[in-house]
């Protein structure tokens, strides 16, 4: 499906319901998984990830093919190398199966794990024999993605030596790890992180009930529109002040692009000054999620400041680079942007349509991965969506 999007003031004031962290629902649904407590998981996401994970986590068939979801093929991989006398072949959509998961299957066969390429070596389909792994001491790059850690880690207190990870290489998402460690600490297991060695020793999970908090990734977005308008005033609810997402770093990203944000009543209200003081650089290592908005947002204020940090954006749903550059050089001569059937394309360049007029987003049906309720809350701002 493919949607034109509008709008016809510039000026932007709304009450949005921001949508669940499918980042903390997908560590907290490994966890659930392996606590022996049952717990309740409240405002768990409903984006397609997230559903993915949960469906395969209760699934009983030995094939298990979670489509486009990343973070759930790599959760898996882990966790279904631990499920004893068990066997499945762990598969996904053709851009899954070019996305290399080499780093991951060679740590865990290290600690023991029976798990064979079906395909071609280094990338799914996976075929997993769930097995006892005794754990210990491993090394992992860090440089090719965090989910790989943390995947490692979810796993680690179940194992009967527990882990030591060592981790080499330049560590890109720093953040997600340490959400990661922190979910793990809030059900009661113990780390510690020295220079680069984190160890998880043996212990249990303990069950209690947890509401996750909204998105933060997803209010990135929202800043975008709020640095994109003539004027706004944007209440965004469910997000956290102290928040364990890295993504919250949008604050003060956005802050130097003119966006006031002010949490009041456990909500948190963007609008427009005229203090800018746009950098020379901006680094995403720890937070690359944040690459694709941020870029459209400077090419459409026509600043020039340089963005790093996003090395590991090749291998998402698409080259997210390359994918932008494309899509940023059309906008001169086309009002038709295509999504590569990545969620965050989609929700970028939908707010250009404040500066550039109507834009068709085709295959708008991708935000779904993430923020099912995209376009409808769009439409809560005022901008006009057509099929």
């Amino acid at each position: 499906m493919n949607y034109k999007v509008s709008h016809p003031t510039k000026i932007v004031n709304c009450e949005i319901d921001l949508p669940s962290s499918k980042s903390i629902s997908n560590r907290l649904l490994i966890i659930q998984a392996l606590c022996k407590q049952d717990f309740e998981i409240k405002n768990l996401s409903n984006s397609d990830d997230t559903n993915s994970l949960k469906n395969a986590l209760s699934d009983t068939k030995n094939t298990i093919d979670v489509g486009a979801a990343g973070t759930s093929f790599r959760f898996l991989t882990s966790y279904l190398s631990t499920q004893k006398e068990r066997g499945f072949i762990l598969t996904g959509t053709d851009r899954m199966k070019k996305r290399p998961i080499q780093n991951l299957v060679a740590a865990l066969q290290l600690l023991g794990a029976e798990i064979d390429y079906l395909e071609k070596d280094s990338f799914p389909p996976l075929k997993i024999k769930g097995k006892t792994i005794l754990g210990g001491e491993i090394t992992i790059d860090a440089s090719i993605s965090s989910q790989f850690i943390s995947s490692l880690l979810l796993i680690a207190p179940t194992l009967a030596n527990g882990l030591t990870l060592n981790i080499s290489g330049n560590l890109v998402s720093k953040s997600y790890i340490q959400m990661t460690l922190k979910l793990m600490d809030e059900f009661g297991v113990k780390h510690s992180w020295n220079d680069n060695k984190i160890v998880v020793n043996q212990q249990n999970y303990i069950g209690k009930n947890y509401a996750v908090e909204s998105d933060w990734s997803a209010a990135t977005f929202w800043f975008q529109i709020a640095a994109l308008t003539e004027n706004c005033n944007i209440q965004l609810n469910g997000l956290y002040q102290k928040s364990m997402q890295g993504d919250a770093k949008v604050r003060t990203i956005f802050k130097n692009f003119g966006i006031a944000s002010v949490f009041e009543n456990n909500a948190l209200t963007l609008t427009k000054n005229n203090n800018q003081n746009f950098p020379k650089a901006i680094d995403l290592t720890e937070t690359p999620d944040m690459y694709q908005s941020l870029k459209c947002t400077l090419f459409a204020l026509n600043k020039t400041t340089e963005i790093t940090g996003f090395s590991t954006l090749k291998d998402k749903e698409t080259d997210r680079v390359k994918a932008v550059e494309n899509e940023l050089k059309k906008l001169s001569t086309s009002n038709v942007i295509e999504t590569y059937k990545d969620h965050r394309m989609a929700m970028s360049f939908a707010p250009l349509s404040l500066k550039y007029g109507e834009l068709t987003i085709k295959n708008s049906e991708v935000v779904s991965k993430s923020y099912p309720n995209f376009w409808k809350d769009l439409s809560r701002a005022g901008f006009i969506i057509r099929s």
